[in-house]
Protein backbone atom coordinates (compact mmCIF):
# COMPACT_ATOMS: atom_id res chain seq x y z
CA UNK A 1 0.00 0.00 0.00
CA UNK A 2 3.04 2.39 1.33
CA UNK A 3 4.97 1.90 -1.76
CA UNK A 4 2.15 2.31 -4.55
CA UNK A 5 0.22 5.09 -3.13
CA UNK A 6 0.58 7.91 -4.62
CA UNK A 7 3.75 10.70 -4.44
CA UNK A 8 3.90 11.70 -0.60
CA UNK A 9 4.61 15.59 0.11
CA UNK A 10 7.94 16.75 0.61
CA UNK A 11 9.78 17.81 3.97
CA UNK A 12 10.75 21.24 4.49
CA UNK A 13 13.14 22.13 7.50
CA UNK A 14 13.20 25.08 8.99
CA UNK A 15 15.69 26.87 6.66
CA UNK A 16 12.81 25.81 3.61
CA UNK A 17 14.94 23.55 1.60
CA UNK A 18 12.58 21.25 0.52
CA UNK A 19 13.62 16.71 0.62
CA UNK A 20 11.54 14.53 -1.39
CA UNK A 21 10.57 11.55 -0.82
CA UNK A 22 11.92 9.24 -3.84
CA UNK A 23 10.17 5.95 -5.12
CA UNK A 24 13.46 3.86 -3.36
CA UNK A 25 12.88 5.90 0.21
CA UNK A 26 8.67 5.11 -0.12
CA UNK A 27 9.98 1.58 -0.78
CA UNK A 28 12.40 1.88 1.97
CA UNK A 29 9.41 3.12 3.96
CA UNK A 30 7.06 0.19 3.31
CA UNK A 31 9.75 -2.44 3.91
CA UNK A 32 10.18 -0.77 7.43
CA UNK A 33 6.67 -0.82 8.40
CA UNK A 34 6.55 -4.46 7.09
CA UNK A 35 9.67 -5.53 9.00
CA UNK A 36 8.33 -4.22 11.60
CA UNK A 37 5.21 -5.58 12.04
CA UNK A 38 6.50 -9.25 11.03
CA UNK A 39 9.03 -8.45 14.41
CA UNK A 40 6.21 -6.99 16.89
CA UNK A 41 3.80 -10.04 15.98
CA UNK A 42 5.95 -12.59 14.96
CA UNK A 43 4.64 -13.75 11.78
CA UNK A 44 7.68 -15.95 11.06
CA UNK A 45 10.58 -16.38 12.87
CA UNK A 46 12.58 -13.17 13.27
CA UNK A 47 15.46 -14.61 11.28
CA UNK A 48 12.89 -15.31 8.59
CA UNK A 49 11.59 -11.27 8.44
CA UNK A 50 14.97 -9.89 8.12
CA UNK A 51 15.77 -12.22 5.09
CA UNK A 52 12.50 -10.91 3.88
CA UNK A 53 14.11 -7.08 4.10
CA UNK A 54 17.09 -8.36 1.77
CA UNK A 55 14.60 -10.27 -0.86
CA UNK A 56 12.08 -7.33 -0.54
CA UNK A 57 14.65 -4.44 -1.34
CA UNK A 58 15.76 -6.50 -4.19
CA UNK A 59 12.64 -7.24 -5.63
CA UNK A 60 11.04 -3.56 -5.34
CA UNK A 61 14.29 -2.50 -6.84
CA UNK A 62 15.01 -0.48 -4.09
CA UNK A 63 18.78 -1.33 -3.88
CA UNK A 64 20.69 -3.98 -5.54
CA UNK A 65 20.78 -7.50 -3.94
CA UNK A 66 24.18 -7.25 -3.36
CA UNK A 67 23.86 -4.14 -1.25
CA UNK A 68 21.14 -5.43 0.50
CA UNK A 69 22.16 -8.87 1.51
CA UNK A 70 26.10 -7.02 1.92
CA UNK A 71 25.01 -5.62 5.35
CA UNK A 72 23.87 -8.73 6.60
CA UNK A 73 27.54 -9.67 6.43
CA UNK A 74 28.67 -6.17 8.03
CA UNK A 75 31.56 -6.40 10.61
CA UNK A 76 29.18 -5.59 13.32
CA UNK A 77 27.12 -8.67 12.77
CA UNK A 78 29.75 -10.54 13.16
CA UNK A 79 31.13 -8.70 16.18
CA UNK A 80 27.96 -9.75 17.55
CA UNK A 81 28.92 -13.30 16.57
CA UNK A 82 31.94 -13.20 18.34
CA UNK A 83 30.44 -11.83 21.31
CA UNK A 84 27.66 -14.89 21.04
CA UNK A 85 30.49 -17.39 21.27
CA UNK A 86 32.32 -16.84 24.04
CA UNK A 87 29.40 -16.37 26.25
CA UNK A 88 28.81 -20.18 24.73
CA UNK A 89 32.41 -20.70 26.09
CA UNK A 90 31.51 -19.66 29.46
CA UNK A 91 28.87 -21.56 29.78
CA UNK A 92 29.90 -24.95 28.26
CA UNK A 93 33.28 -24.50 30.35
CA UNK A 94 31.50 -24.03 33.82
CA UNK A 95 33.19 -21.21 34.42
CA UNK A 96 29.43 -19.17 34.90
CA UNK A 97 28.60 -21.82 37.93
CA UNK A 98 31.52 -21.44 39.55
CA UNK A 99 31.53 -17.68 39.75
CA UNK A 100 27.51 -18.03 40.85
CA UNK A 101 28.61 -20.77 43.99
CA UNK A 102 31.74 -18.75 45.00
CA UNK A 103 28.90 -15.60 44.91
CA UNK A 104 26.31 -17.19 47.29
CA UNK A 105 29.29 -18.79 49.63
CA UNK A 106 29.95 -14.89 50.48
CA UNK A 107 26.69 -13.19 50.28
CA UNK A 108 25.08 -15.82 52.55
CA UNK A 109 21.59 -16.63 53.66
CA UNK A 110 19.92 -12.68 53.91
CA UNK A 111 17.43 -12.57 50.93
CA UNK A 112 18.20 -8.84 50.31
CA UNK A 113 21.61 -9.83 49.79
CA UNK A 114 21.01 -12.71 47.71
CA UNK A 115 18.78 -10.14 45.75
CA UNK A 116 22.02 -8.15 45.05
CA UNK A 117 24.76 -10.63 44.35
CA UNK A 118 22.28 -12.11 41.80
CA UNK A 119 22.30 -8.85 40.41
CA UNK A 120 25.81 -7.94 40.50
CA UNK A 121 26.85 -11.11 38.98
CA UNK A 122 23.90 -10.85 35.97
CA UNK A 123 25.33 -7.17 35.61
CA UNK A 124 28.95 -8.30 35.59
CA UNK A 125 28.76 -10.95 33.04
CA UNK A 126 27.14 -8.97 31.07
CA UNK A 127 30.08 -6.91 30.47
CA UNK A 128 31.93 -10.18 28.73
CA UNK A 129 29.64 -11.65 27.10
CA UNK A 130 25.96 -11.53 25.99
CA UNK A 131 22.93 -11.16 27.95
CA UNK A 132 20.91 -13.28 26.71
CA UNK A 133 23.36 -15.84 27.34
CA UNK A 134 24.23 -14.11 30.89
CA UNK A 135 20.15 -15.13 31.53
CA UNK A 136 20.40 -18.53 30.29
CA UNK A 137 23.21 -19.30 32.37
CA UNK A 138 22.02 -17.73 35.66
CA UNK A 139 18.47 -18.93 35.09
CA UNK A 140 19.63 -22.28 36.04
CA UNK A 141 21.13 -21.14 39.32
CA UNK A 142 17.95 -18.85 39.92
CA UNK A 143 15.82 -21.83 40.12
CA UNK A 144 18.60 -23.71 42.11
CA UNK A 145 18.33 -20.40 44.73
CA UNK A 146 14.79 -20.33 44.91
CA UNK A 147 14.11 -23.96 45.43
CA UNK A 148 15.80 -23.48 49.26
CA UNK A 149 13.34 -20.81 49.64
CA UNK A 150 10.84 -23.47 50.98
CA UNK A 151 7.65 -22.50 48.87
CA UNK A 152 7.75 -24.67 45.96
CA UNK A 153 6.92 -23.73 42.52
CA UNK A 154 4.39 -21.07 44.40
CA UNK A 155 4.96 -17.34 43.08
CA UNK A 156 5.73 -15.32 45.65
CA UNK A 157 7.27 -11.71 46.06
CA UNK A 158 10.75 -13.19 46.47
CA UNK A 159 10.58 -15.23 43.58
CA UNK A 160 8.95 -12.85 41.19
CA UNK A 161 11.75 -10.08 42.15
CA UNK A 162 14.64 -12.81 41.90
CA UNK A 163 13.40 -13.40 38.12
CA UNK A 164 12.47 -10.39 36.74
CA UNK A 165 15.25 -8.47 38.79
CA UNK A 166 17.35 -10.84 36.77
CA UNK A 167 15.91 -9.62 33.13
CA UNK A 168 15.90 -6.18 34.40
CA UNK A 169 19.96 -5.92 35.62
CA UNK A 170 21.07 -7.89 32.60
CA UNK A 171 19.63 -5.17 30.29
CA UNK A 172 21.17 -2.26 32.72
CA UNK A 173 24.91 -4.14 32.72
CA UNK A 174 25.16 -5.32 29.17
CA UNK A 175 25.06 -1.28 27.99
CA UNK A 176 28.19 -0.79 29.51
CA UNK A 177 30.60 -2.95 27.16
CA UNK A 178 29.97 -3.51 23.55
CA UNK A 179 30.20 -7.22 24.68
CA UNK A 180 27.19 -7.31 26.57
CA UNK A 181 24.75 -7.21 23.58
CA UNK A 182 24.79 -6.41 19.58
CA UNK A 183 22.81 -2.98 19.93
CA UNK A 184 26.51 -1.51 20.72
CA UNK A 185 27.95 -2.69 18.23
CA UNK A 186 25.15 -1.81 15.47
CA UNK A 187 24.41 1.37 16.97
CA UNK A 188 28.30 2.72 16.67
CA UNK A 189 28.32 1.21 13.01
CA UNK A 190 25.54 3.90 12.14
CA UNK A 191 27.34 6.60 14.21
CA UNK A 192 30.28 6.18 12.47
CA UNK A 193 28.63 5.94 8.97
CA UNK A 194 26.37 9.07 9.53
CA UNK A 195 28.72 11.04 12.10
CA UNK A 196 32.26 10.04 10.55
CA UNK A 197 33.44 9.25 14.10
CA UNK A 198 34.76 5.91 15.62
CA UNK A 199 33.01 5.27 19.23
CA UNK A 200 36.27 2.84 20.86
CA UNK A 201 35.31 0.28 23.08
CA UNK A 202 36.79 2.14 25.86
CA UNK A 203 35.11 4.99 25.24
CA UNK A 204 31.87 3.58 25.34
CA UNK A 205 32.18 1.68 28.61
CA UNK A 206 33.74 5.12 30.32
CA UNK A 207 30.56 6.83 29.46
CA UNK A 208 28.45 3.52 30.07
CA UNK A 209 30.42 2.16 33.36
CA UNK A 210 28.74 4.35 35.88
CA UNK A 211 25.22 4.71 34.36
CA UNK A 212 24.67 1.12 34.22
CA UNK A 213 25.81 0.46 37.43
CA UNK A 214 23.69 3.28 39.32
CA UNK A 215 20.56 1.70 37.42
CA UNK A 216 21.56 -1.90 38.99
CA UNK A 217 21.40 -0.52 42.53
CA UNK A 218 18.36 1.68 41.95
CA UNK A 219 16.95 -1.37 40.84
CA UNK A 220 17.63 -3.52 43.69
CA UNK A 221 16.35 -0.70 45.75
CA UNK A 222 13.43 -0.64 43.58
CA UNK A 223 12.46 -5.11 43.98
CA UNK A 224 13.07 -4.51 48.25
CA UNK A 225 10.29 -2.05 47.94
CA UNK A 226 7.97 -3.55 45.84
CA UNK A 227 9.07 -7.13 45.95
CA UNK A 228 9.88 -7.22 49.72
CA UNK A 229 10.74 -11.04 50.24
CA UNK A 230 8.49 -12.59 52.27
CA UNK A 231 11.26 -14.35 54.30
CA UNK A 232 14.69 -12.43 55.83
CA UNK A 233 17.35 -15.28 55.73
CA UNK A 234 17.07 -18.74 53.72
CA UNK A 235 18.71 -21.60 56.27
CA UNK A 236 21.59 -23.72 54.33
CA UNK A 237 22.18 -21.66 51.37
CA UNK A 238 25.41 -20.88 51.90
CA UNK A 239 26.66 -24.62 53.06
CA UNK A 240 24.78 -26.13 49.71
CA UNK A 241 26.92 -22.85 47.46
CA UNK A 242 29.56 -24.63 48.48
CA UNK A 243 28.75 -28.35 48.10
CA UNK A 244 28.39 -27.70 44.77
CA UNK A 245 31.30 -25.77 44.52
CA UNK A 246 32.97 -28.55 45.81
CA UNK A 247 31.68 -31.02 44.12
CA UNK A 248 33.12 -28.83 40.73
CA UNK A 249 36.83 -29.64 41.58
CA UNK A 250 39.53 -27.36 41.04
CA UNK A 251 39.54 -25.56 37.87
CA UNK A 252 40.58 -26.73 34.91
CA UNK A 253 42.75 -25.94 32.24
CA UNK A 254 39.90 -25.34 29.90
CA UNK A 255 38.52 -23.07 31.97
CA UNK A 256 41.90 -20.75 33.02
CA UNK A 257 42.84 -21.16 28.78
CA UNK A 258 39.07 -19.19 28.57
CA UNK A 259 39.71 -16.67 31.13
CA UNK A 260 43.38 -16.02 29.17
CA UNK A 261 41.70 -15.60 25.71
CA UNK A 262 39.13 -13.93 26.84
CA UNK A 263 40.95 -11.18 28.72
CA UNK A 264 43.25 -10.47 25.93
CA UNK A 265 40.55 -10.06 23.43
CA UNK A 266 39.39 -7.42 26.05
CA UNK A 267 42.35 -5.92 26.79
CA UNK A 268 43.25 -5.41 23.55
CA UNK A 269 40.00 -3.69 22.67
CA UNK A 270 40.92 -1.09 25.31
CA UNK A 271 44.09 -0.60 24.48
CA UNK A 272 42.83 0.53 21.14
CA UNK A 273 41.87 3.63 22.79
CA UNK A 274 45.59 4.68 24.13
CA UNK A 275 47.91 3.00 21.24
CA UNK A 276 47.54 5.02 17.86
CA UNK A 277 49.32 1.80 16.54
CA UNK A 278 46.51 -1.03 17.29
CA UNK A 279 43.75 1.22 15.89
CA UNK A 280 43.69 0.69 12.44
CA UNK A 281 42.75 -3.31 14.02
CA UNK A 282 38.87 -3.97 13.07
CA UNK A 283 37.13 -5.28 16.95
CA UNK A 284 35.22 -8.02 14.76
CA UNK A 285 38.58 -9.35 13.34
CA UNK A 286 39.68 -9.17 17.01
CA UNK A 287 37.33 -10.44 18.66
CA UNK A 288 36.30 -13.46 16.24
CA UNK A 289 40.50 -14.55 16.76
CA UNK A 290 38.92 -15.77 20.14
CA UNK A 291 36.51 -17.63 18.44
CA UNK A 292 39.43 -19.20 16.18
CA UNK A 293 41.56 -19.84 19.19
CA UNK A 294 38.45 -21.75 21.27
CA UNK A 295 38.74 -24.37 17.91
CA UNK A 296 41.73 -24.76 17.91
CA UNK A 297 42.47 -25.28 21.57
CA UNK A 298 39.06 -27.91 20.87
CA UNK A 299 36.85 -25.84 23.75
CA UNK A 300 34.15 -26.14 21.36
CA UNK A 301 33.29 -28.14 18.06
CA UNK A 302 31.17 -28.80 15.64
CA UNK A 303 28.29 -29.23 17.50
CA UNK A 304 28.82 -26.23 19.23
CA UNK A 305 28.67 -23.93 15.93
CA UNK A 306 25.33 -25.59 14.85
CA UNK A 307 24.02 -24.88 18.20
CA UNK A 308 24.59 -20.88 17.39
CA UNK A 309 21.29 -19.39 17.25
CA UNK A 310 21.47 -18.20 13.87
CA UNK A 311 18.05 -16.74 13.75
CA UNK A 312 19.13 -13.80 16.41
CA UNK A 313 22.45 -13.40 14.01
CA UNK A 314 20.24 -13.14 10.79
CA UNK A 315 18.08 -10.89 13.55
CA UNK A 316 21.15 -8.19 13.53
CA UNK A 317 21.66 -8.42 9.12
CA UNK A 318 18.41 -7.43 8.76
CA UNK A 319 18.36 -5.12 11.15
CA UNK A 320 21.72 -3.54 9.47
CA UNK A 321 20.04 -3.94 6.15
CA UNK A 322 16.82 -1.95 7.15
CA UNK A 323 19.17 0.82 8.80
CA UNK A 324 21.15 1.56 5.71
CA UNK A 325 18.32 0.89 3.49
CA UNK A 326 16.54 3.83 5.09
CA UNK A 327 19.78 5.94 5.21
CA UNK A 328 20.95 5.83 1.56
CA UNK A 329 17.42 5.92 0.18
CA UNK A 330 17.30 9.89 2.01
CA UNK A 331 14.00 7.84 4.00
CA UNK A 332 15.61 8.44 6.61
CA UNK A 333 16.52 12.19 5.87
CA UNK A 334 12.54 12.69 5.09
CA UNK A 335 11.24 11.09 8.23
CA UNK A 336 13.90 12.97 10.25
CA UNK A 337 12.75 16.41 8.91
CA UNK A 338 9.16 15.60 9.22
CA UNK A 339 9.86 15.03 13.11
CA UNK A 340 12.06 17.89 13.59
CA UNK A 341 9.35 20.37 12.79
CA UNK A 342 7.91 18.95 16.22
CA UNK A 343 11.11 19.98 17.88
CA UNK A 344 11.75 23.41 16.01
CA UNK A 345 12.15 25.11 19.14
CA UNK A 346 12.45 22.48 21.56
CA UNK A 347 15.34 22.73 24.10
CA UNK A 348 18.19 20.26 23.72
CA UNK A 349 17.31 18.26 27.01
CA UNK A 350 13.82 18.15 25.88
CA UNK A 351 14.69 16.75 22.29
CA UNK A 352 17.16 14.66 24.09
CA UNK A 353 14.28 12.88 26.37
CA UNK A 354 12.22 12.92 23.48
CA UNK A 355 14.14 10.68 22.02
CA UNK A 356 14.94 8.78 24.47
CA UNK A 357 11.39 7.99 25.02
CA UNK A 358 10.83 7.22 21.54
CA UNK A 359 13.66 4.57 21.54
CA UNK A 360 12.48 3.10 24.82
CA UNK A 361 8.97 2.41 23.47
CA UNK A 362 9.87 1.03 20.30
CA UNK A 363 12.54 -1.55 22.10
CA UNK A 364 9.69 -2.72 23.92
CA UNK A 365 7.90 -3.29 20.65
CA UNK A 366 10.54 -4.80 18.36
CA UNK A 367 14.00 -5.99 19.40
CA UNK A 368 16.69 -3.69 20.41
CA UNK A 369 18.50 -3.82 17.78
CA UNK A 370 16.03 -3.03 14.96
CA UNK A 371 14.50 -0.32 17.31
CA UNK A 372 18.42 1.49 17.04
CA UNK A 373 18.65 0.71 13.52
CA UNK A 374 15.12 2.63 12.95
CA UNK A 375 15.27 5.57 15.15
CA UNK A 376 19.31 6.46 15.68
CA UNK A 377 19.69 7.56 11.99
CA UNK A 378 16.69 9.96 12.13
CA UNK A 379 17.85 10.93 15.68
CA UNK A 380 21.47 11.46 14.48
CA UNK A 381 20.11 13.36 11.64
CA UNK A 382 17.89 16.15 13.74
CA UNK A 383 20.76 16.33 16.26
CA UNK A 384 22.71 19.04 14.23
CA UNK A 385 19.62 21.34 13.78
CA UNK A 386 19.18 21.73 17.17
CA UNK A 387 22.56 22.15 18.12
CA UNK A 388 22.35 19.07 20.15
CA UNK A 389 26.01 16.58 20.34
CA UNK A 390 25.21 13.38 18.26
CA UNK A 391 27.19 11.88 21.32
CA UNK A 392 24.67 12.62 23.64
CA UNK A 393 21.87 11.36 21.24
CA UNK A 394 23.75 7.76 20.94
CA UNK A 395 24.65 7.01 24.41
CA UNK A 396 21.37 8.46 25.74
CA UNK A 397 19.82 5.64 23.09
CA UNK A 398 21.79 2.83 23.79
CA UNK A 399 20.99 3.49 27.43
CA UNK A 400 17.12 3.25 27.05
CA UNK A 401 17.94 0.39 24.07
CA UNK A 402 19.19 -1.83 26.69
CA UNK A 403 16.17 -1.70 29.12
CA UNK A 404 12.95 -2.80 28.01
CA UNK A 405 11.13 -3.07 31.16
CA UNK A 406 7.38 -3.45 29.71
CA UNK A 407 6.98 -6.15 27.24
CA UNK A 408 8.16 -9.90 27.35
CA UNK A 409 9.51 -9.55 23.24
CA UNK A 410 11.54 -6.40 24.14
CA UNK A 411 14.48 -8.26 25.12
CA UNK A 412 15.60 -12.70 25.62
CA UNK A 413 16.38 -12.24 28.91
CA UNK A 414 12.53 -11.02 29.74
CA UNK A 415 10.92 -14.25 27.68
CA UNK A 416 14.15 -16.25 29.69
CA UNK A 417 12.64 -14.93 32.67
CA UNK A 418 9.01 -15.65 32.54
CA UNK A 419 10.14 -19.23 31.92
CA UNK A 420 9.81 -19.61 35.79
CA UNK A 421 6.00 -18.78 35.64
CA UNK A 422 6.52 -16.20 39.40
CA UNK A 423 4.74 -13.72 37.61
CA UNK A 424 2.33 -12.88 34.67
CA UNK A 425 2.46 -10.83 31.23
CA UNK A 426 0.57 -8.78 33.15
CA UNK A 427 2.14 -7.44 36.19
CA UNK A 428 5.76 -7.47 34.01
CA UNK A 429 3.88 -4.79 32.16
CA UNK A 430 2.72 -3.44 35.39
CA UNK A 431 5.66 -3.06 37.41
CA UNK A 432 7.62 -2.41 34.11
CA UNK A 433 6.04 1.28 34.30
CA UNK A 434 7.46 2.80 37.16
CA UNK A 435 10.74 1.10 36.26
CA UNK A 436 10.52 2.52 33.03
CA UNK A 437 9.96 5.94 34.82
CA UNK A 438 13.32 5.49 36.92
CA UNK A 439 15.16 4.82 33.98
CA UNK A 440 13.87 8.18 32.41
CA UNK A 441 15.08 9.81 35.46
CA UNK A 442 18.42 8.23 34.88
CA UNK A 443 18.98 9.38 31.64
CA UNK A 444 17.91 12.92 32.49
CA UNK A 445 20.26 12.86 35.23
CA UNK A 446 22.98 11.59 32.93
CA UNK A 447 22.67 14.14 30.00
CA UNK A 448 22.55 16.96 32.87
CA UNK A 449 25.10 15.90 35.28
CA UNK A 450 26.74 12.95 35.31
CA UNK A 451 27.97 12.75 31.09
CA UNK A 452 28.98 16.41 31.06
CA UNK A 453 31.26 15.85 34.49
CA UNK A 454 32.58 13.04 32.31
CA UNK A 455 33.66 15.52 29.44
CA UNK A 456 31.30 14.14 26.96
CA UNK A 457 30.27 17.58 24.82
CA UNK A 458 26.18 17.76 25.37
CA UNK A 459 25.59 21.06 22.88
CA UNK A 460 27.83 21.47 19.82
CA UNK A 461 29.39 25.31 20.01
CA UNK A 462 27.56 27.94 18.59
Amino acid sequence: IVYYSPPWPDAVDPMGQHFPLSKEAKGALAVFLLAGTWWVFEVVPIGVTSITIGVMQSMFLIRTAKEAFEDFMDPSVWFIFGSIVIGMVFTKTGLTRRLAYKMLAIVGEKTSMIYLGCFVVTAALTHVMAHTAVAATVYPLLITIYSLYGEGERPTKFGKGLFMGMAYVAGAGSIVTLLGAARGAVAIGFFKGIVGREVTFFELAYYMFPVGWLMVFVLWGFFMVFFKPEKKTIPGLREKAKTLQAQMGRITGREILTIIIVLGVIIFLSLQSFIPALKPFNKSAVILIATILFYLAKILDLNDLEEIPWNIILLFGGAMSIGFCLWETGAAKWLAVNWLVMFQKANWFVFVMSISFFVMMMTNFIMNVAAIAISLPVALVIAPYLGVSPEVVLFASLVVAGMPFLLLVGAAPNAIAYGSKQFTTGEFFLYGIPASVLLMVLVGLAALVIWPMLGMPVVLPQ
